[in-house]
Order: structure tokens, then C-alpha cells, then sequence
């Protein structure tokens, strides 16, 4: 329709167009209420650390171009990050889209399930039909650990392990360019069959920032909020003096701080960051059971360090 309308409007099709086509898409997916057409402007130099992982999705930009096909690649697959809150695995989903120039569709898996026989499994359908029409793509899966935690069970009469069924399934055969990014906070409660090999092209752990992932955290931030008085903060002492905080954490003391300075008059500072830290009790600190039985998941071998810091059991992100 909008080809037509172009046509008819202008006798060619015109760069401007593109948006129009892009608008409709998003018109179309969002009748369905299954997809989001998420619009992904994070860029991957908006995240701080994680160079383990940035190096590993910077081989691959160019994997869904026809020369890829005519070297003998195949469609790279996915991704799954495993990880505690706010360590910036969302904002790596969106970076990938942004950076590989392509539309980024979320996929709210509650919203697959219906209340009516038969309705669960064709919304699952739906979903993967408009997953491919949309190819390439990326297709966003966030906190998969939540829905598909009773994927073994029969509680809901099996509905949940036939969706499941019919996903992995999909995700086994597919050969459309859908690359999946999926999030997942505990890995305790993923069903086995997903984390086997085959299903993503990589696992990786993102972990808690360490000291020098933290400065480069703290410097992404002020860049964008200070870009002019960058210097008059001291990026070594914040690093420093805030270990244990994830990104999330690092992203609300700054809003803490700019909160302090403004009601003062005056822009807010080191003394007043440090200040907002200390208000802050860190996740690392409250989830402490948590982040050692994902640590230790991720040092036996099970996935790999999305961080190359000395410490590589603990990596970070700007925010997630």
C-alpha cells in the first residue's frame, strides 16, 4: 500500500519512502498485540565494559549481508545474556539493532498465552510469521527466564510446554535472519533444552561492573548529561569508592545527585554523587545468594565472560 501510495504521489520511489514503509510496519505490528516495533537508538558505544562481548557482535556486523551468504556463513542465530538486574543486558539488545541497522521487535511472551484453547499456540505462530516477514531483524526476548519457568510442568495442562515446544523448535530449524536476543536474571529457572547448544550462537554472563568498567560507566553518563565540565568530575575516585554497583545503580545515584544540585542552585558534583552512593544499598549486596550461584554458573564453563576485566567473573554495563 505504501509503495503504491508513493508511486502514485512522486511517479518513483524516494528515500523518504523508507520511513513510510517502516511506519506502516509498525502500524501493522502493533494491530497484532503480540510484537513491539521498538525504536533502538542506543548505540554500543553507549556501553561501558563488556568488551568481551562488543568484540564478539563487532565480527559479526556484516553477518546478514549477502557476501556473508556467498563466503558460506550462515544467519547468525542469537544470543542469550545471563545476569543480575541492571548490568546492562537490555540496553545490549538495543545497541545490536542500532548498530547492525536493523528493526528491533520485543517480545512480551505473556502476551502469547490466551485464554482459549488452541489460542496460545497459534499467537506462537503469529509471532515467529511476523518475526520472518520483518527479516532481518532483531527479535528481543526479555526476562525469558520468567516465562518459560514452568515450561516442565503441567499446570496450566501443558499449555506453557507446548509453546515452548514450538519455539525452541523454531529456534532449532529457523532460517530467516531473526536474530534472538534473549535476558535472563535467573538462570536456575531455564529449562535445559534452551541453554543447549544450537538454540544461541553464544551465552554470555554479564556481571557487576568492575573498577575500571565502573569509570567508563560514570564517563558514558556525564558525557551525555556534563559533555562541557566532563573534567571537573573525578572519574578514579567515583570508580573507586562505588564497588559492587551495577549500572542501573550508578544511572539512579547521578539522578540522585542532579536531584541535589538542583535544588541548591548549582550543578551538582563529585561530593554530590558520592553522597547519593551512599544513600543507595547495591543489589550485589540484598541478592547476594543470587549473584554467587550465577557467578558460579558462570565460572564452571557454562557461558562466556562478556567482560575481559581482570576480575572475569564480573563484568558491567552503562545501564539495562
Amino acid at each position: 500500500r505504501v509503495l503504491a501510495r508513493a508511486i502514485a504521489t512522486h511517479g518513483e520511489i524516494q528515500p523518504d519512502d523508507i520511513d513510510l514503509i517502516l511506519e506502516e510496519k509498525r502500524q501493522s505490528i502493533r494491530q497484532t498485540q503480540i510484537l513491539d516495533f521498538y525504536p533502538a537508538t542506543e548505540k554500543i558505544s553507549d556501553i561501558g565494559g563488556l568488551d568481551n562481548l562488543k568484540d564478539w557482535l563487532l565480527r559479526r556486523g556484516g553477518s546478514f549481508s549477502e557476501r556473508a551468504r556467498q563466503y558460506g556463513l550462515p544467519h547468525p542465530r542469537g544470543l542469550l545474556l545471563a545476569g543480575i538486574q541492571g548490568t546492562g543486558k537490555s540496553l545490549t539488545a538495543k545497541a545490536i539493532a542500532h548498530h547492525w541497522h536493523l528493526p528491533l521487535l520485543r517480545l512480551d511472551v505473556g502476551r502469547l498465552f490466551g485464554g482459549l484453547v488452541g489460542e496460545s499456540e497459534s499467537r506462537t505462530r503469529q509471532m515467529i510469521q511476523l518475526s520472518e516477514a520483518l527479516a532481518p531483524c532483531v527479535l528481543w526476548i526479555d526476562e525469558i527466564d520468567k516465562a518459560f519457568a514452568g515450561a516442565n510442568s503441567q499446570g496450566d495442562a501443558g499449555t506453557t510446554s507446548r509453546v515452548f515446544g514450538t519455539f525452541i523448535t523454531w529456534m532449532a530449524e529457523k532460517t530467516s535472519p531473526v536474530f534472538i536476543v534473549a535476558t535472563a536474571n535467573n538462570i536456575q529457572t531455564l529449562p535445559p533444552e534452551l541453554l543447549r547448544r544450537g538454540r544461541f550462537d553464544e551465552i554470555f554472563f554479564v556481571g557487576l561492573p568492575s573498577q575500571d568498567e565502573r569509570r567508563e560507566i560514570f564517563s558514558v553518563h556525564l558525557s551525555r548529561l556534563r559533555p562541557h565540565t566532563l573534567q571537573d568530575f573525578d572519574l578514579e575516585r567515583l570508580a573507586y569508592e562505588t564497588p559492587d554497583f551495577s549500572g542501573a545503580e550508578i544511572e539512579q545515584m547521578l539522578v540522585e545527585a542532579m536531584h541535589t544540585g538542583f535544588s541548591q542552585n548549582r550543578d551538582f558534583t563529585t561530593d554530590d554523587i558520592l553522597e547519593a552512593a551512599s544513600q543507595i544499598v547495591p543489589l550485589a549486596r540484598t541478592a547476594k545468594d543470587q549473584i554467587e550461584v550465577l557467578q558460579a554458573w558462570a565460572a564452571a564453563g557454562k557461558a562466556r565472560m562478556a567482560s575481559r576485566s581482570g576480575n572475569q567473573i564480573l563484568g558491567g554495563a552503562a545501564f539495562n
